[in-house]
């Protein structure tokens, strides 16, 4: 019998996971390019470059890390070169794309702003922006066609105000969104305010959290008025059975291509613990987060490999050093709140919420705004995050006044069903990412619709975005639309919307949270938008089964023939 004598190849050795960035892990190498570019030098320096080199010898003279990737840390983005279609958008490098100029977003947390500081931002637009302003859905003002020269004194401005646009752009805490009637509602317990302030001046510009992975959203309210299943970090208020008034934490949420919803992490958050509780989330997204992909980076993908439990856990031991308190979730108000219209306070007096045509302002109508305001009797101007613009404190004698002269500057008090659910992020007019037109289309949509469906008598929202990313939180509309190239019936490629029906966030009892409904191919040219959403809103009214079922509930159960 022949003996093998062949040595024994040795067992093979288990194959090492291969990291994906986390810190805390010690997973620090490969870097991808972003992260090359945070390594070598803290993004929040580059400012000191932009007044003392970039604004004196002009763009030419601006490193491109520091171009294309440390200057949103100061809210600044170059914006898209005119003339190039949606077509070349991803072929184009981004040295092509871009133009010479700037988006500038002034960062307004908690959406809140006095007359000196509206007045300013309309200033500013005014003078070094072409008179360019829109309202954003995080509570931001955006200008356009900044010059990098005119930044030192943009910021001198800002900042003599008040206002700053520190960390407004990046891989960093963005603005905290608020409820834009905090400290007004008569339905509030708790005014949130005072913890939002609390975080801007520990943890905003602080070098410790300004290398994150990627950004991170936070919402902080009483009241269930903002997006806040959609956000990295969200406090909605809530009674506590034994310990009284405090907050319920959600962890978690974003949209874009990969949307996911936050989750409750099952506990009640007491008003003085906001800021330690918000700063423990994001120390744990920084030492945690996904690094290595782009693609991944977001809190999102890290809650859900973990898990609601593994996350708490992790947040008690090693960054609070004690646990928190389980809490009940909280209750929602029966239909959902976005302050249109006039409304009392809790002290007697009133708001007056209006809406610009899909949050496109400019410079001229906020500082007209700003003389309405205070002919009115007030100093509070606030934000909403759908676009919208609230004026505090006006008593009674001066409500209809106000609301006629917004009226005269294209601000309604009383705007249709069309032009209060609308949005639109920027779109092709300046954003390098994007494919299709929006603000134009948004505007032409509403028109349309308030022309053909002027008594239409149901809520319903249209979220225009012009690309996948979802800046507009398209998947969680009545009508989501996604801009991409289409064929028209001539055979050719044109612009158009990818469209997702009966998607929305739980703000109100009995709303189930969910992304629309994706019918298989269906897709519209940006030339049939409007006749495409008017033949829906028709099918909607004729086949709901009462006034009170809403456009969501509907499409569920509607037959596909009817949504295409």
């Amino acid at each position: 019998m022949a003996i093998d004598s062949t040595p024994a190849r040795p067992a093979a050795r288990p194959r090492k996971a291969r990291g994906e960035g986390q810190w805390a892990l010690g997973h620090r190498e490969p870097l991808n390019p972003n992260e090359r570019i945070k390594k070598d030098d803290n993004p929040l320096n580059v400012r000191a470059r932009i007044e003392n080199i970039y604004a004196h010898a002009g763009f030419a003279s601006i490193d491109p890390q520091d171009l294309r990737g440390r200057f949103r840390w100061w809210g600044l983005y170059t914006q898209r070169k005119a003339g190039i279609d949606g077509g070349r958008t991803a072929v184009l490098e981004p040295h092509e794309l871009e133009d010479e100029y700037f988006m500038l977003r002034v960062r307004i947390d908690g959406g809140a702003l006095n007359l000196d500081q509206l007045r300013t931002i309309g200033g500013i637009a005014t003078e070094f922006a072409r008179g360019s302003a829109d309202v954003t859905d995080r509570q931001n003002i955006q200008l356009h066609w900044i010059r990098v020269e005119d930044m030192p004194e943009i910021w001198r401005r800002l900042e003599a105000v008040g206002l700053q646009t520190t960390e407004a752009c990046g891989d960093c805490p963005r603005v905290v969104l608020g409820s834009p009637v905090a400290g007004v509602s008569a339905d509030e317990v708790l005014d949130a305010t005072p913890a939002i302030d609390e975080i801007l001046r520990r943890y905003v510009g602080d070098p410790r959290y300004s290398n994150l992975p990627r950004k991170f959203k936070t919402s902080i309210g009483w009241l269930a008025d903002s997006p806040y299943e959609s956000n990295d970090f969200s406090l909605v208020g809530v009674v506590h059975p034994q310990h009284g008034p405090g907050f319920d934490l959600w962890v978690g949420g974003g949209l874009s291509t990969n949307p996911r919803l936050a989750e409750r992490l099952g506990v009640w958050v007491p008003m003085d613990d906001i800021p330690d509780v918000w700063e423990g989330v994001v120390g744990i997204f920084r030492d945690y987060g996904y690094r290595r992909l782009r693609n991944r980076a977001r809190l999102k993908f890290l809650l859900a490999d973990w898990g609601v439990a593994k996350f708490r856990e992790v947040l008690e031991k090693e960054y609070l050093g004690r646990a928190l308190i389980d809490g009940p979730p909280p209750e929602l108000p029966a239909k959902p709140l976005d302050h249109i219209g006039v409304h009392k306070q809790q002290d007697g007096r009133n708001y007056v919420g209006a809406a610009p045509v899909v949050g496109r302002s400019s410079g001229q109508q906020l500082t007209e705004l700003a003389d309405l305001v205070e002919a009115a009797g007030s100093d509070r101007v606030r934000l909403t995050a759908y676009q919208k613009l609230l004026v505090l404190d006006v008593a009674d004698e001066n409500v209809e006044g106000l609301i006629r002269g917004m009226r005269q500057i294209g601000l309604e008090a009383r705007p249709s069903a069309w032009r209060r659910g609308t949005m639109a992020c920027t779109g092709i007019e300046y954003c390098k990412l994007a494919i299709v037109e929006t603000k134009a289309r948004g505007e032409e949509l509403v028109a349309r619709l308030e022309e053909r469906l002027a008594d239409f008598d149901a809520d319903i929202s249209i979220h225009i975005n012009g690309c996948p990313n979802a800046c507009a939180r398209t998947q969680v509309a009545d009508i989501g639309l996604k801009g991409q190239l289409v064929m028209n019936a001539h055979g050719e490629q044109v612009e158009g919307f990818q469209v997702h029906l009966g998607g929305g966030l739980g703000m109100a009892q009995g709303q189930t949270a969910g992304f629309g409904r994706k019918v298989r191919g269906l897709k519209t040219t940006a030339e049939e938008l409007p006749a495409y959403v008017e033949k829906l809103a028709r099918h909607y009214l004729d086949g709901r089964s009462s006034k009170d079922e809403t456009f969501a509930t509907w499409v569920v159960r509607a037959d596909e023939g009817l949504l295409t």
